[in-house]
């Protein structure tokens, strides 16, 4: 736990964050890494191609996925947890139940990544400040709501949030902000929040996006989960841009070619 505590996210450039779904039902992948070997391989190749950080999930939170209890979740990460902890690249728990990430975070995770920003489990705030490690606080909607202004919603929520962390002693600077593209929202509330991005950094925090595969991109190109690499990458490129951190993707290799670019745009803006 002190080790996971000791962690710190670097915010010089940003980072590629892959996807690790151990479940048989997540939109994009479900099935492919139900097998703990199959999961363990995978999480090798993500390092190899160049990922930051591994985000591990054990529940498909696409939209009209069934929960699952928490013996369940946790039956699906014990058998890998602790060999993709074990590989050395930081690991982020991808829940909202608060007794799986303490368990993971005791295994060495250091990051929770929560869909419901600390909001749904009232014990996540108090896990996530006793383990000492990061959190994601994502903006989530139990549905979508056309006539809503989902940028002073997301507001909302991250005010919210940000003081569950603050009064559960949460630092500042291993709080990280998700506007959540495709949870709770409408596909034209998508593209309004990429195209308003940056006017998240108000905040003060760092910045994740996550809209790898996602219907936004599919409703644009008229494509298939398996066909939305392209529309990925130019989403979180566009995100990236605009201060984007982290991007969360399960095309790693692509994502991080995207990176090594932007930062070399970026070092001729600002010569040594």
């Amino acid at each position: 736990m002190a080790k996971a505590a000791a962690y710190r996210l670097p915010t010089d450039c940003p980072h590629v964050m892959g996807i690790l779904n151990v479940t048989p039902d997540s939109f994009s992948d479900g099935g492919r890494h139900a097998v703990a070997e199959t999961a363990i391989a995978h999480a090798k190749a993500m390092i190899a191609q160049g990922a930051d950080i591994l985000d591990v999930g054990g529940e498909s939170t696409r939209p009209g996925s069934d929960p699952v209890s928490l013996d369940v979740e946790w039956s699906r990460l014990d058998p890998i947890l602790d060999e993709v902890i074990a590989l050395g690249t930081p690991v982020s728990i991808d829940t909202y139940k608060a007794e799986i990430a303490r368990r993971a975070c005791a295994a060495g995770a250091v990051i929770v990544n929560d869909v419901w920003g600390l909001q749904k489990d009232p014990a996540m705030a108090d896990t996530v400040a006793e383990a000492g490690v990061h959190v994601v606080m994502m903006h989530n909607r139990p549905q979508a709501d056309a006539g809503l202004d989902i940028l002073a919603d997301i507001d909302r929520f991250f005010e919210i949030s940000m003081q569950l962390a603050e009064r559960a002693g949460i630092a500042k600077d291993k709080q990280i902000l998700d506007p959540g593209f495709g949870f709770g929202k409408t596909i034209d509330q998508n593209f309004i929040v990429l195209n308003r991005f940056e006017t998240l950094k108000k905040h003060g925090l760092p910045l994740l996006a996550g809209a790898s595969r996602k219907r936004m991109i599919g409703a644009v190109l008229q494509a298939e989960t398996a066909d939305r690499l392209y529309g990925s990458m130019a989403v979180h490129m566009t995100a990236m841009l605009k201060g984007a951190s982290i991007v969360r993707a399960h095309d790693v290799g692509p994502h991080a070619d995207c990176v090594r670019m932007l930062e070399a745009t970026l070092l001729e803006r600002n010569p040594t």
